[in-house]
């Protein structure tokens, strides 16, 4: 029985592609599921910002220009 099992460049190329492009999808992969599980073990703000305005833009009253 004859064996033709003969990689050229090209096919080495392919997979060398297919297992570096399968570690970078597995670890981006790997780094969105982490988010959310630590997600849900985060503190949440002691004061939840106002309605409307992102937090640290609270409006302070202006002073009159003559004092």
């Amino acid at each position: 029985m004859m064996h033709l099992a003969y990689l050229d460049a090209g096919s080495g190329s392919l997979i060398v592609q297919a297992v570096v492009g399968g570690t970078a999808g597995a670890a981006v992969a790997a780094k969105l599921y982490w988010r959310r599980v630590a997600a849900r073990f985060r503190r949440q703000p002691t004061e939840p910002a106002e309605v409307g305005q992102p937090a640290g833009t609270e409006r302070q009253p202006r002073q009159p220009a003559g004092n």
